[in-house]
C-alpha cells in the first residue's frame, strides 16, 4: 500500500482549486513564534522545525525560506530533493514570485495565517493572491493533533502592578481619543497582559490563543474556548462578553458598518481587514497600543524580573559548578558527559528553585559543531558528548511566577586554539562594547547595534541574527516591539523595556559561541539611558586574550562578578559555592 507524501497530498489540492500555488507560513493565526502542534503546518509538510520560515508549493517546485539563524538547521531536516532553500530576507518571497513565476500565477493563501503588510507586499507582485475558504490541511493531514486545550490561570495583581480593570480603561481611554471604536486584539501575550491572566496553549509560552475586541467604552469581548475559563475567578468573567473563538470574524462583520476598527498591519489576520471592509467599517491602521505599554515594565514587574534572575542565577551556578566537576571526570572515564544530559541536568537545578513553573523556552545545549546552529536542539540523533576539546554552549531560560529569564554562556574545559581564543574574545568584547553603553534616551536598537559587531567586523566575521530582543513579563520570550538588530526597527528604546543583548560567532561545522545577558535599560544622566544586567551569571574568562580587552572591560568584568557573587553566593548550594568564588575571583591583578 503506498501513501500520499505530505508534499504530493498539497499539490493535489492546487490541482483540485485551479490553483498554480499555495503559500504555507510558520504561523498560525496568532503570529505565535512557537506553534502549537496543532498548528505547525510547516513542520508537517517539509520537516523543518525552526520557529521562522515559510514556503510556496508550486506544482514541479517547492521553495521554503528561513532566516539566517536556520540555514544549516533547515538543510538538516528537509529533503533536498524535493526543497529549494532561500533565505528570509536576502532573497525575499515577493521578489521570488515576481521573478520566477508566470504574470498571473493563482497563489492561494489562508487569510487567517497572514498578517496585512505581507498581503500587501504580495499582492502588489504580478500574481494573484487567492484567499482561501477553508484550511486546506484539514482534508489531507490524517493525524493531526488536537487543537490546544491548555487552562487559563490567573496573575495576580500584586505580581503584574497593576489591575486588568485599570489596564482596559487605560487602553479604551487612547481609542476615544483616537476616534476609533474598537481595537481587534489578535497577539495572545496583549491579550494575556490586558486581562492578567495566563495560558498552557503552548509549552513555554504562557497565553492563551485567543482573539479579543476592546471598545472605546472599556468593553471586552473575548473569543475563547469556555472549558478553558474553568479556574478563572467570576468577578473577572462578569466583567468579560465570553464568545468562542470561531465567533470572532463573524463578529468583526457585525459590529463594522459604520464603524472604525484599529488593526495593526503586522499582526492582525488580513482576514480581519477583510471582514470589517466588506461590511461597511473603515480599518484604522495604528501598531496595537497594548504592545508598546506592555514592553514599558511597571515598578513591580521590574522587581519580579530581579527576584526571578536571582533564582535563576544560583541554579545557573549549580549546573555550571557540577558541568565543571562532570566533564573532566567523565571524559576521563570514557564515558562523556552528552549535550541531553547536561540539560536535563540544568533543568534540575531550575527545578529546585521557589516559584520556577517551567522553562522559558527549548534549552540550546551544543556542543561543537552543534553550536554552529543558532537554534539547535538535541537530540538522540545528534546528542554529542561534551569534552575539553570544544567549546560548549548553552542558551536557556525558566518562567517564574514573577519573571522570564534568558541567559547564554559559552564555556571550555581546557585551552583552546589560537583561533578559537580569538574569535571568542571578539564576542566577548561585542558583548562588553554594548553592555557598558550609555545612549541617548530615543536611541533605537539598530543605531546601537554596530557596537556588538566591530570587533568581529574587524576580523572580516559577522553574526546572522538580532543582537537583542524584548522579554515578556512571565510571558513570551521574544517580546516586541523593540529590537537590537540591524534592520530597522522604529521602537526607541525606554526605560523600563527587558531586553537582551547576545553577539555570537558561528563557524560552520566547527563551533558556535554565544554571551547573553538580560538587562533593564535605566536613566543614567539627564538625557542619557544604560543598560543594567538582570542576569546573574559568571562569564567564562578562560579563552579570553586580555590583551585585546582595555582596562575599562577588566573593571566592568570585576565590578560584575563581585556582584554576581555577592548576591548569590547566600543562595547557591554548598558544593558550588567554592566553584563560584574561583571563577568570579578579580582578574584585574592577574591581567596586571
Amino acid at each position: 500500500m503506498t501513501t500520499t507524501s505530505p508534499l504530493n497530498a498539497l499539490r493535489n489540492v492546487l490541482q483540485a482549486q485551479g490553483l498554480d500555488g499555495i503559500f504555507v507560513p510558520r504561523a498560525d493565526p496568532f503570529q505565535s513564534e512557537y506553534a502549537a502542534p496543532h498548528d505547525d503546518k510547516l513542520a508537517w509538510l517539509t520537516g523543518f522545525t525552526g520557529s521562522a520560515g515559510h514556503a510556496l508549493v508550486l506544482h514541479d517546485r517547492a521553495i521554503i525560506f528561513v532566516d539566517g539563524r536556520y540555514q544549516v538547521q533547515v538543510r538538516q531536516e528537509v529533503d533536498l530533493n524535493e526543497w529549494e532553500i532561500r533565505h528570509l530576507h536576502d532573497d525575499p518571497l515577493a521578489e521570488v514570485m515576481d521573478a520566477e513565476l508566470p504574470v498571473g500565477s493563482r497563489i492561494g493563501f489562508e487569510p487567517l495565517l497572514m498578517v496585512n503588510s505581507q498581503y500587501e507586499s504580495l499582492q502588489a507582485t504580478h500574481c494573484k493572491m487567492v484567499a482561501l475558504p477553508d484550511d486546506p490541511f484539514t482534508a489531507i493531514w490524517a493525524d493531526r493533533p488536537a487543537a490546544p486545550h491548555g487552562m487559563i490561570r490567573v496573575m495576580p495583581d500584586d505580581v503584574s502592578g497593576e489591575s486588568s480593570n485599570s489596564k482596559r480603561e487605560r487602553i479604551a481611554a487612547l481609542l476615544a481619543e483616537k476616534g476609533v471604536d474598537y481595537l481587534a486584539i489578535s497577539q495572545p501575550d496583549n491579550i494575556a497582559w490586558l486581562l492578567n491572566v495566563r495560558g498552557a496553549d503552548i509549552a513555554m509560552s504562557p497565553v492563551v490563543l485567543s482573539f479579543a475586541l476592546l471598545s472605546h467604552t472599556g468593553e471586552l469581548e473575548w473569543f475563547v474556548d469556555s472549558e478553558k475559563t474553568a479556574q478563572l475567578p467570576s468577578e473577572l468573567l462578569d466583567a468579560l462578553n465570553l464568545s468562542p473563538m470561531d465567533a470572532f470574524i463573524p463578529r468583526c462583520q457585525q459590529i463594522a458598518i459604520g464603524k472604525r476598527v484599529m488593526l495593526d498591519n503586522d499582526t492582525s489576520p488580513v482576514a480581519v481587514r477583510f471582514a470589517v471592509e466588506k461590511h461597511g467599517g473603515e480599518v484604522v491602521w495604528q501598531p496595537d497600543p497594548i504592545t508598546f505599554i506592555k514592553a514599558k515594565k511597571n515598578p513591580v514587574e521590574l522587581e519580579g524580573y530581579r527576584d526571578s534572575h536571582r533564582k535563576d542565577g544560583a541554579a545557573w551556578v549549580n549546573f555550571l559548578a557540577w558541568l565543571s566537576h562532570e566533564v573532566p571526570v567523565r571524559e576521563a572515564a570514557g564515558n562523556p558527559l552528552t549535550e541531553l544530559e547536561a540539560q536535563a541536568q540544568q533543568l534540575v537545578f531550575r527545578q529546585q528553585q521557589d516559584g520556577f513553573i517551567e522553562q522559558s523556552f527549548g534549552t540550546i545545549s551544543a556542543s561543537a559543531s552543534n553550536a554552529a546552529m543558532c537554534h539547535y536542539h538535541a537530540s538522540e540523533a545528534t546528542n554529542a558528548a561534551i569534552t575539553s576539546e570544544n567549546f560548549y554552549l548553552n542558551d536557556s531560560g525558566g518562567q517564574y511566577s514573577n519573571g522570564t529569564t534568558d541567559a547564554t554562556r559559552t564555556l571550555a574545559f581546557a585551552q583552546l586554539g589560537p583561533q578559537q581564543r580569538l574569535h571568542y574574545t571578539a564576542v566577548l568584547k561585542g558583548f562588553l562594547s554594548l553592555i557598558t553603553l550609555q545612549f541617548p534616551q530615543g536611541s533605537h536598537g539598530h543605531q546601537l547595534d554596530a557596537f556588538a559587531r566591530r570587533p568581529l567586523w574587524e576580523l572580516g566575521l559577522d553574526f546572522d541574527h538580532g543582537t537583542g530582543h524584548g522579554v515578556g513579563h512571565q510571558l513570551m520570550i521574544h517580546e516586541g516591539p523593540q529590537r537590537i538588530a540591524k534592520k530597522v526597527n522604529p521602537w526607541p528604546l525606554t526605560a523600563g523595556n527587558i531586553m537582551t543583548i547576545e553577539p555570537g560567532y558561528y563557524l560552520a561545522d566547527q563551533y558556535g559561541i554565544r554571551i547573553e545577558n538580560q538587562v533593564e535599560i535605566i536613566d543614567s544622566q539627564p538625557g542619557f539611558c544604560r543598560f543594567n544586567s538582570l542576569t546573574l551569571v559568571p562569564i567564562d574568562l578562560s579563552q579570553v586574550d586580555w590583551n585585546l580587552l582595555s582596562d575599562q572591560d577588566v573593571e566592568w568584568i570585576d565590578n560584575y562578578h563581585q556582584h554576581v557573587r555577592e548576591t548569590l553566593s547566600p543562595l547557591v548550594n554548598s558544593d558550588a559555592r567554592p566553584w563560584l568564588f574561583e571563577v568570579t575571583a578579580p582578574v584585574r591583578v592577574q591581567v596586571n
